[in-house]
């Protein structure tokens, strides 16, 4: 057929389209997908969120880092000792303590553990994620990459994950004996959405507190004890403070290979905002979506310059500006406010200088 005739042709079917109904169905379909996309996230990004706190029992100048580094931001922020277990401030109380969240792709360490104990891997072997790459362990903690954990979950199946995740304090209180805390959940069964598979890179089907990831944190931290967290709410508990053990994690022989995975985030990776603090500061991100709220997900742990070690956890919930590596640069401003605040209460008083008086 003549090129002139092919254009005409084209011509004919482009105007015919216009006025079939079909196509002003799709116009207007277009149009609610249009408005569905806009409505995918409904929560606020901004708000109050220590309005409804108490601050009795915190460590004060704790707290006040950490409403500062969140600022007006929808989220929750923990910080706990490594060393004992200790609480020492939860911003957004309310959140924090709710029923839990999707995990995202910080469920990615638990799988990570399951597949080095269980011989799948170890810290250099690669896996085939493309057609054309091939990583490690340490750059797919770094990057985040679901494929690498989806393989992993499909090689090692739902038992395996499940169990090496329960492990870790999943599904289970972090508390000794905190007020309206949840144990979040995970499932008996592979979700419907995904499978094991999907459960292994975004956490489908599974339900985490900051509370169990801050535990888990400082255990990574101390070298695998897995404290009871307490919540200390009445003001001159800490001082009969005692830390209660809960497990300890057989983790030793592979945490450097985890370590490096989390640094890795911290230095080039989905966490690399955090990395400008002067503090080692380690840790792995989330983001997903769940009931019309992006999350955002920072756990971590980090050794300030006086020595303390310290886990902080950061969720963010609301609107597409919040991600991961939003609630890392929220972690990082803690880690820096902390380091300047410890720092100073360690410096001796200097006399207040009067001013002299003529004669």
């Amino acid at each position: 057929m003549p090129r002139s005739k092919v254009r005409w042709w084209s011509v004919f079917l482009s105007a015919l389209l216009i006025f079939l109904p079909g196509a002003e169905l799709s116009v207007e379909a277009q149009k609610k997908k249009s408005s569905r996309r806009r409505a995918r996230y409904t929560v606020p990004s901004y708000g109050n969120p220590t309005g409804k706190d108490t601050e009795v029992g915190e460590d004060r100048a704790v707290r006040e880092v950490a409403a500062r580094a969140l600022g007006k931001l929808n989220g929750s922020v923990i910080v706990v000792e490594a060393d004992s277990g200790r609480v020492l401030t939860i911003v957004n109380q309310p959140l924090a303590l709710s029923a839990g969240f999707k995990p995202c792709s910080t469920i990615k360490l638990a799988v990570s553990l399951a597949a080095l104990e269980e011989g799948l891997i170890t810290g250099d072997t690669l896996l085939r994620v493309s057609r054309r790459e091939s990583i490690n362990l340490t750059e797919a903690l770094a990057y985040s990459d679901n494929p690498f954990f989806e393989i992993l979950g499909k090689k090692m199946g739902f038992e395996k994950v499940s169990s090496y995740s329960r492990l870790l304090g999943f599904g289970e209180l972090a508390g000794y004996l905190v007020e309206d805390e949840y144990p979040g959940s995970f499932p008996t069964t592979p979700p419907a959405n995904g499978g094991v598979a999907r459960l292994s890179s975004y956490g489908e089907g599974v339900k985490v507190t900051p509370l169990q990831l801050a535990a888990l944190m400082a255990a990574f931290a101390n070298g695998g004890t897995l404290y009871y967290l307490q919540y200390p709410r009445a003001d001159g508990a800490p001082v009969a403070f005692a830390p209660r053990v809960k497990r300890h994690l057989p983790i030793q022989r592979w945490l450097p290979e985890l370590r490096a995975g989390m640094e890795a985030a911290v230095l080039y990776g989905t966490a690399r905002v955090s990395a400008e603090a002067e503090e080692h500061i380690l840790g792995k991100t989330g983001t997903c979506g769940e009931e019309r709220a992006k999350l955002g997900w920072f756990a971590s742990y980090g050794e300030l310059p006086t020595g303390e070690r310290l886990a902080v956890v950061v969720l963010l919930r609301g609107g597409s500006a919040l991600s991961g590596p939003k609630a890392a640069e929220v972690a990082g401003q803690v880690y820096r406010g902390l380091s300047q605040t410890y720092l100073l209460a360690d410096q001796p008083e200097t006399p207040e200088l009067k001013p002299a008086t003529s004669n």
